[in-house]
């Protein structure tokens, strides 16, 4: 199948102009990726967690320096600024680290699934396996912090071919797993709504130090980049910028000065609202899914 036609193309210019929440020009969010990785996980024939031969104790140790000590450099950086963040989680933190949660919940912070653990995937799951993932996730993160989960990044990016149609299903307003686009954009779902948030592969720390050997400097100068096209082109239609972090990388000592001087520099700026993922997904229903609808269903037509 060349095209999992998963949502319609939809080309970047003429489309109808979209104001955010006081009519700012970019909805700005932090996506945390708070995660747990098994040293032992069970086996995926599809897929090895560790690149190295088990016990892969260095990988373990490096990811657990985000939850020990990075997650609190991290978190104080976004204080600062009146940043909060909407978690990628992987709902197994409830258990495992439950203080990193209560902290996260104090700071009224938005939590969505990454799935149970980032070492778990869903590669070759059956519907049922697939169905108790999603209902563990919003089981587990009601009981912990009382929020009901509005998103899904898939564990490690994994997916079925009927991921989003139980999305869906499920009450889930938003995906992550799509990177088409700098606004989001309704999905093709058998039944219910679901639409696409933007969640940048390209200005995500892991890319930024793992797969392009960025220096922090280069890190910082990166989003600011991002920022500055963003912001420019969202005075002729609103855009979102997404920033995805992982603690055990933007929270060394060496890298965190970088992330928290990107953050001042776009959190300055006029114009831009400063939220969640969960609060962009709501106001676009509610202002703005029914006439992008409309605009595809009518550029499609005249094709």
């Amino acid at each position: 199948m060349r095209d999992p036609q998963l949502y319609d193309y939809w080309a970047y210019t003429d489309r109808p102009p979209i104001r955010w929440k006081n009519g700012a020009k970019l909805a700005f969010w932090v996506a945390p990726n708070i995660e747990f990785y098994e040293l032992d996980p069970p086996t995926n024939p599809q897929r090895k967690p560790w690149a190295r031969p088990h016990p892969d104790l260095r990988g373990y140790a490096m990811r657990d320096y985000g939850n020990r000590v990075g997650h609190y450099r991290m978190m104080e950086a976004m204080d600062r600024h009146g940043v909060r963040g909407s978690i990628s989680l992987s709902v197994a933190m409830c258990q495992h680290h439950p203080e990193i949660i209560a902290a996260c919940a104090e700071r009224n912070w938005e939590f969505f699934s990454h799935g149970i653990y980032n070492t778990r995937y869903c590669y070759g799951m059956d519907e049922g396996q697939e169905r108790a993932i999603i209902e563990d996730a919003l089981q587990t993160v009601k009981a912990a912090t009382g929020q009901t989960i509005r998103g899904w990044l898939a564990p490690a990016l994994t997916h079925t071919e009927r991921t989003f149609d139980l999305l869906a299903e499920y009450g889930i307003w938003y995906s992550c797993d799509l990177f088409q686009d700098d606004q989001p954009q309704p999905l093709h779902v058998k039944t219910g709504r679901l639409i696409s948030m933007p969640y940048s592969l390209e200005v995500n720390d892991v890319i930024c130090y793992n797969s392009y050997l960025q220096s922090p400097r280069h890190y910082g100068e990166v989003l600011k980049r991002q920022f500055d096209t963003l912001y420019a082109e969202g005075e002729t239609s609103g855009t979102v910028m997404c920033i995805p972090l992982h603690a055990y990388l933007v929270g060394h000592p060496h890298r965190i000065k970088a992330f928290d001087e990107a953050l001042a520099y776009i959190t300055s700026h006029p114009d831009v609202w400063v939220t969640t993922a969960a609060e962009i997904a709501e106001y676009y229903y509610e202002h703005h899914y029914e006439l992008v609808q409309a605009d595809i269903t009518r550029k499609l037509a005249n094709l």
